[in-house]
């Protein structure tokens, strides 16, 4: 997904394709859109466009977008896991997180590495369906301990697999219960008590909800779970694959909602990344963040007990407060793997029990695909949100993840921090929203 990393990549992304020269449809040729406005640099594949699977090579490429600290020496001991039981060596190309959403087009139409990190969901099938996945069926046939919610989540539309689950988390209201002890606050169960609440918070000196939207995404799961509770998962699915019109009382009503709620946010959240959100929770400045569960990163190793969380609340009683987000990271090959064999072999091997096991032993902010890990080695926090996701009626893979990614980066970015920055034309927000809209779900 296309994150803005500045206020000047922002407003370059605002400048009408007309006028930078560049059509809607170069996104998805490689063009970049914005990226070749911009002078973006361009993910550096190891791959190759030549089928070479029996060359005998003891070799094969992975595309990481695990950049931060923590995610990044996970990668490595499940790499060396991977090296150790297959023999061969493993060429990891590590790019930033933001970098690597940017510019996955020209990389996968370029010479992408073997077999490269990304999501499941729509962003796995549309890649997919444009040829630019190589289809791992065979690896599923040899895979264990993976369900089959799992598996429809890694089928393309022509009912073949092209993807592997690693692990998944949750999105939920993340709070330090040391500061609600200390403060005699209790967990909202409705939109009321939230607001009330995030009051009492106020006056305790402490920004209520944390807030930050620097990379373009973080505030996508704000409109996620309010869309989900106001209008439901069949509602917020649809809209996402264009069904819907965003100009709908219906999605109106999610802006409205937010707009009442924008002042209980951490002001200047353009200019602030999730994880320095993060650590304003963990320094008992903010009382509550809405985020994954990879906010477990920020916090230390002795504060990883003090950090808890809630589904966020009702909103409508007739639709509840089952559906979350629960996006499911995982791995795809190249349409052309220079080193195929190797990378189907590396495939089996990061879907296998083996590398969950070493997941769980040294990354507390996740949870694993494999049903046959050992999850003993749980914190409270991943057992209480393995049984958040088990108990969910819907699972939406998150808003970037659930449209067209050309979608996402280039209308859905601007428009929501746009909203940030000036909540009250509604009625323009979805206008622009819907009429952007049109033009890309037609091509």
């Amino acid at each position: 997904m296309s994150r803005p990393r500045s206020q000047a990549e922002y407003l370059a992304r605002l400048v009408p394709p007309s006028v930078a020269g560049l059509r809607r449809r170069s996104v998805l040729a490689g063009a970049a859109g914005a990226g070749a406005l911009l002078g973006t640099g361009l993910l550096a594949g190891c791959g190759g466009d030549s089928d070479s699977g029996g060359s005998g090579s003891k070799t094969v490429s992975l595309g990481s977008n695990q950049s931060d600290p923590k995610p990044k020496e996970v990668i490595a001991k499940v790499v060396d896991g991977f090296q150790t039981s297959s023999g061969l060596q493993v060429a990891v190309n590590t790019v930033d997180h933001n970098t690597y959403q940017e510019n996955i087009n020209n990389y996968l139409q370029g010479k992408p590495d073997d077999v490269f990190m990304w999501f499941a969901g729509y962003r796995m099938r549309f890649f997919a369906a444009k040829g630019l996945a190589g289809d791992v069926s065979d690896v599923w046939g040899k895979l264990s301990g993976q369900s089959e919610a799992f598996k429809k989540a890694s089928t393309g539309d022509d009912g073949k697999q092209y993807f592997v689950p690693s692990s998944y988390y949750p999105w939920a209201v993340f709070y330090r219960k040391s500061v609600w002890q200390q403060n005699g606050y209790q967990v909202p169960t409705t939109l009321d008590q939230l607001t009330a609440l995030s009051a009492e918070m106020k006056k305790d000196g402490l920004a209520p909800i944390a807030f930050a939207d620097k990379d373009g995404w973080p505030a996508m799961g704000t409109f996620d779970i309010l869309n989900l509770r106001i209008n439901g998962y069949q509602f917020h699915v649809d809209l996402m694959a264009g069904k819907e019109s965003w100009t709908s009382d219906k999605v109106k009503k999610v802006f409205d909602t937010w707009r009442g709620l924008l002042p209980l946010h951490q002001p200047d959240s353009l200019g602030r990344t999730w994880q320095e959100a993060a650590q304003s929770l963990q320094q008992k400045k903010s009382g509550m963040y809405l985020l994954g569960l990879f906010v477990a990163q920020q916090f230390n190793a002795d504060e990883q007990d003090d950090l808890d969380f809630f589904t966020f609340p009702e909103i409508d009683p007739a639709i509840g407060a089952k559906a979350l987000d629960a996006p499911i990271d995982g791995y795809m090959m190249a349409r052309k793997p220079k080193e195929e064999e190797n990378a189907r072999k590396m495939l089996e091997y990061v879907g296998s029990k083996a590398a969950a096991d070493i997941t769980v032993k040294n990354d507390p902010s996740t949870l694993v695909a494999n049903t046959e890990a050992d999850t003993s080695g749980y914190t409270a926090l991943q057992k209480k949100a393995a049984e958040l996701v088990g108990s969910a009626t819907e699972i939406a893979q998150f808003l970037d993840r659930d449209t067209r990614p050309d979608f996402a980066s280039t209308v859905i970015i601007p428009a929501i921090q746009q909203f940030i920055k000036n909540p009250a034309d509604i009625d323009g927000l979805v206008n622009s929203i819907e009429n952007q809209k049109k033009s890309i779900f037609t091509e």
